[in-house]
């Protein structure tokens, strides 16, 4: 194979590279990923140079069969990677002229590297997209699991992280599942935004050759050529996008892995881990730490550092491409890994995790969790204004923080102390099943509520 990097750029330069300058021009080591998508681009390319007569049938086939071989050659892992030759383009193109000879050079006409490589990437990140299109789905199903078990188990809700409300444990997992539907959302958004092809802009300006990139964007799979020269090879917002959607649903998977850490704790015991998603200590045999969640948690940072590290790459790139570009790939293959990792290991624990309903409603019935149920009772049935029934509220549970116990152990003789027109009506209402059954507004707890959206979300990811 081809060993040095001057035969490939011809005859304008002719002193060898300073082994430093190789090392730090040199992407093979982290573009080769690409591998598959730059043959599938060059082989388009070769068929759509033979269909408008710029290539000959004969070395159009010629090319496709050594593509195929080299191919091959990478995915049994016998392929002789050269850092001399820069990137996953150039040692392709080499390892290409040693099978078939110089017809491989024929490849080139009316390309560039530029379209070359932002063709190469943006089919790879759409394929990172398709992963993460399926993997938040599957997130997804494993949350409505979780509703459909739970649809009427009550857990306490919280603001500021005390005891606000009760709640169904199927609202707050499908609470989850609304999110990471905005997340789904965005990822097929951008998909169609990304899904033009830069193939035929050549260098920056397209090419005098008359090539078809309508007939390369189809075999492609992308819905267009895109229709500046300029922005097809300076573009890399499909990148951006990706890196941004998936820091979103990163920062919904984080909080999660929060929750799970809290929840799983002797403080809370609102749920147990499974085996697979926990490990032990080293020296203290009781316990049972979330390590599953908290890696998740850390592996976020690394996503939204991906996301700041290539807007600060592109911020300040006059048009069209500089070598600058060619730092926007390791941090975007590093957070697709970890993002869609993320995803799995989150699908998993939500579908292995048990709910401890004893915990869950004991600490929904805590903290005075019921005294909005009474303010609102108080509205309805004695016509209070709510500012007032607020207040009436307010004493009563200072009342009862007195005597040291909860709104529902309050005699009605202590009630009516406060307000005389008070009945025993009102104890019906005090219960935390009560309460969340009593939220029928539309998105409120209510089991029923929960069921119709777990429904819903159902038929849309089988749909």
């Amino acid at each position: 194979m081809t060993k040095t990097s001057n035969q490939m750029w011809g005859g304008r330069f002719q002193a060898g590279n300073d082994a430093i300058m190789e090392a730090i021009n040199a992407s093979i080591g982290f573009d080769q990923r690409m591998a598959a998508q730059d043959i599938q681009g060059s082989r388009a390319h070769a068929a759509m140079l033979a269909a408008t007569g710029i290539l000959t049938d004969t070395d159009a086939e010629t090319i496709r069969e050594g593509l195929l071989t080299v191919l091959s050659e990478i995915e049994a892992g016998t392929f002789p990677f050269s850092t001399a030759l820069e990137d996953i383009h150039m040692n392709v193109e080499a390892r290409l002229t040693d099978l078939i000879g110089p017809v491989a050079g024929r490849l080139h006409t009316a390309r560039s590297r530029n379209d070359q490589v932002a063709v190469d990437f943006r089919l790879w990140t759409r394929d990172q997209v398709d992963a993460s299109i399926e993997g938040i789905q599957q997130v997804m199903r494993a949350f409505i699991g979780q509703a459909e078990q739970g649809a009427d188990w009550v857990m306490p809700g919280f603001t500021h992280l005390q005891t606000a409300q009760p709640v169904t444990w199927g609202h707050h997992m499908m609470a989850y599942v609304e999110m990471l539907g905005r997340d789904l959302s965005r990822f097929r958004d951008a998909r169609a935004r990304m899904n033009e092809s830069p193939l035929g802009a050549a260098a920056l300006a397209g090419t005098p050759y008359p090539i078809d990139r309508h007939m390369t964007a189809e075999a492609l799979g992308f819905d267009r050529p895109m229709a500046n020269s300029l922005d097809a090879v300076a573009d890399r917002d499909f990148a951006l996008e990706f890196l941004s959607n998936a820091s979103i649903c990163a920062m919904h998977l984080s909080r999660l892995s929060e929750e799970l850490v809290i929840w799983s704790s002797a403080q809370f015991r609102f749920v147990k881990m499974s085996d697979r998603w926990s490990t032990g200590s080293s020296i203290m045999p009781q316990k049972r730490n979330p390590d599953a969640a908290e890696l998740l948690r850390a592996k976020i940072g690394r996503i939204f550092g991906a996301h700041t590290a290539l807007m600060m790459v592109m911020k300040g790139l006059p048009l069209t491409y500089s070598k600058d570009m060619q730092e926007d790939k390791e941090q975007v293959f590093d957070a697709a890994d970890n993002f869609l990792l993320s995803l799995a290991a989150m699908s998993g624990m939500v579908a292995d995790m048990s709910a401890n309903t004893e915990a869950l409603r004991a600490s929904a019935a805590s903290g005075f969790s019921t005294a909005t149920d009474l303010a609102d009772w108080l509205v309805r049935t004695l016509n209070l204004p709510f500012r007032e029934a607020h207040h009436v509220t307010g004493a009563l549970v200072a009342m009862a923080e007195a005597q040291d116990c909860d709104l529902p152990d309050l005699s009605l003789a202590d009630m009516q102390a406060v307000n005389a027109d008070i009945t025993d009506d009102v104890f019906n209402v005090l219960t935390v099943e009560a309460s969340v059954a009593s939220r029928t507004s539309y998105g409120g707890t209510a089991p029923d509520n929960v069921r119709v959206q777990i429904a819903r979300w159902t038929a849309e990811l089988d749909g």
